[in-house]
């Protein structure tokens, strides 16, 4: 790896002429002026810069208490402190009136001997500190020192970096203050608030906006070689010293590793998000009772996140793809991680969740996600989800809900292909596991809640209340509409009914299944199909002969199954015990 030294120092010198980092430079140009050209300035903005370089790279690789904030918090930061020097840049007396600003003049006045115009010397390191996140995700070198070097040789890495970041503050030091020169040669800086101070001041705040809604990297990705070929440059120096460091994201499967072919690091770093880390788990199973992290597969295995909730149809339907790719793939370095994020409340408890996993037969590591943090930290919204992470770290295949397994698999095979080529391991198959899925075309009914928080398809009563009410069925049913009968009392996530109460429900769909739970002793619920016993369309949890089932878990319930959908209602009773009834879900 010494080879790495100098192109990790010529790296830093190309990583300036990136198309991610050229709108930037008149930024460091006209902030290193103020109005007035100062070499000092320049210096600070420069090393600052460099330093956040340094510093941003091992917060990445090394600490844990910094590995959970999402990439968009580093956007939103070095976008909105480019906004605000910008207005301080249009409107010098903002920056005065920030809270001890007086006392920042007076260190920066006797650490420089000398006045420093407008804004104290913290401004500028500020400034400078702000456009580290952005800078770090121009360089293939700079991604390989991440992501390969540093975990395997902390103190070889180390030193590249060093080397890197040289380079980088070198040739930006370099540019600016040539710029300075050739903006003082123009004269067109003479005046301090003229016109020329207003054009930095609104470029700074145009490239802050860029910036804060990903407007940079949608350029970027337009135009991944600059003028220059500095990254065609780099990728050449790098083959020549370590073929596959290099390769990040396989653009196809390949029957023989060594053989793939991958987009760079920069460009990867382009198109692909950093996945945030799991986030403050409430419990694991399957874990042998140990902590896990998404950062501790980094630089070696391919990781699946599913987010799922046990007590959702949808994701059950999910699960045996799940459990089929994690059997064929596991010895091949994919590692699957199920994100239990619950619905409702008895979700939460680890015990409910175990026995899912088991009735499911899980086996891949499950943590508990019960305050939604890391699914907050992933921005989701559904369930289920699946995002594949790569062996950088990105997040390369992102599908929500069920369908598209063939579409899941092949992009789990190309991240073991890459990973196969980079770690030189065995090859990856390239068939697709043979699971029949359900035919879901058909379903014309919506997940229906009985809780007063979510029961807007409530027929018969009033929507959105707690407390009891008195319901009378109605002699006419409309489609896909909840109607009750008897004393049921409304909670925020459930409706509970005790003996002689009734659920009537007209649906277009093959199956009906209900979420329920008992507050005490195992309840009996009689169903029934159009009116007649349930028989040979019972579902797996009612007796195909008594049309009787017993709710003695907080599980969801298979109720009907008919291999023809088609428009039917449901009939419920409560012959027994207390039902707690929080939702109907259809397939």
């Amino acid at each position: 790896m010494s080879g790495l030294l100098l192109i990790s120092f010529i790296a830093g010198v190309l990583t300036v002429l990136a198309p991610c980092i050229l709108p930037l430079l008149p930024v460091i140009v006209g902030g290193s002026m103020a109005g007035v050209p100062s070499t000092r300035r320049t210096l600070t903005i420069v090393l600052s810069l460099g330093l956040s370089v340094f510093l941003f790279t091992l917060l990445l690789k090394v600490s844990t208490a910094f590995i959970t904030i999402p990439g968009l918090f580093w956007q939103l930061l070095s976008g909105g402190l480019l906004v605000f020097f910008g207005l301080v840049t249009l409107a010098p007396s903002l920056w005065d009136r920030l809270p001890g600003v007086g006392a920042l003049y007076q260190s920066s006045n006797k650490l420089l001997g000398s006045g420093y115009q407008k804004r104290g010397i913290w401004g500028d390191v500020i400034m400078g500190a702000a456009l580290g996140p952005v800078f770090s995700s121009c360089s293939p070198t700079y991604f390989v020192i991440l992501a390969a070097v540093l975990p395997a040789h902390f103190a070889v890495g180390l030193s590249y970096l060093l080397a890197y970041v040289l380079g980088l503050c070198l040739f930006l030091f370099v540019i600016a203050f040539l710029g300075q020169r050739a903006v003082l040669w123009l004269g067109i800086a003479s005046d301090s608030s003229g016109w020329f101070k207003r054009i930095v001041g609104m470029l700074f705040v145009l490239i802050g906006i860029a910036v804060i809604f990903g407007w940079d990297k949608k350029l970027e990705a337009a135009l991944p070689q600059s003028a220059f070929g500095e990254i065609g440059i780099e990728q050449q120096l790098l083959s020549e010293t370590q073929p596959n460091a290099t390769s990040t994201a396989s653009s196809g499967v390949s029957g023989q590793a060594s053989g793939a072919s991958f987009i760079t690091a920069a460009e990867k770093a382009l198109r692909y998000q950093k996945a945030p880390e799991l986030v403050s788990p409430d419990g694991y199973i399957n874990t042998g009772g140990q902590p896990i992290t998404l950062g501790q597969y980094v630089g070696k295995d391919v990781v699946l996140v599913d987010f799922w909730d046990y007590s959702c149809i949808n994701c059950q339907r999910t699960i045996p793809y799940l459990n089929a790719w994690y059997q064929k793939y596991k010895d091949q370095g994919l590692v699957i991680i199920g994100v239990h994020t619950p619905e409702f409340a008895f979700e939460h408890l680890q015990s409910n969740v175990q026995a899912a996993v088991d009735q499911l037969g899980i086996n891949y590591p499950v943590v508990l996600d019960n305050e939604y943090q890391t699914w907050n930290a992933f921005q989701n919204e559904y369930w289920p989800r699946e995002y594949l992470i790569d062996i950088d770290g990105y997040i390369v295949h992102d599908h929500a809900g069920e369908g598209d397994y063939d579409g899941t698999e092949t992009a789990i095979q190309q991240a073991l292909a890459e990973r196969a080529a980079r770690l030189g391991t065995a090859t990856v198959a390239t068939s697709t596991v043979a699971i029949a899925a359900p035919d879901l075309s058909a379903i014309q009914s919506p997940e229906t809640y009985f809780g007063s928080n979510r029961n807007e398809y409530l027929g018969n009563g009033t929507q959105s209340a707690q407390g009891t009410q008195a319901l009378t069925l109605p002699s006419a049913l409309q489609m896909n509409t909840l109607y009750l009968g008897g004393s049921w009392n409304f909670e925020p996530e459930y409706g509970e009914a005790g003996p002689g109460a009734s659920i009537e429900y007209k649906y277009n769909a093959d199956d009906v299944y209900i979420v329920a739970t008992n507050p005490g002793v195992p309840v009996k619920i009689k169903v029934l199909r159009d009116g007649e016993p349930i028989g040979s369309f019972a579902g797996a949890d009612v007796s195909a002969t008594t049309s009787e089932a017993i709710i003695d878990g907080d599980r969801l319930y298979k109720l009907i199954h008919d291999p023809t959908p088609g428009v039917h209602t449901i009939e419920i009773e409560v012959e027994g015990g207390v039902l707690d009834a929080y939702t109907f879900t259809f397939g």
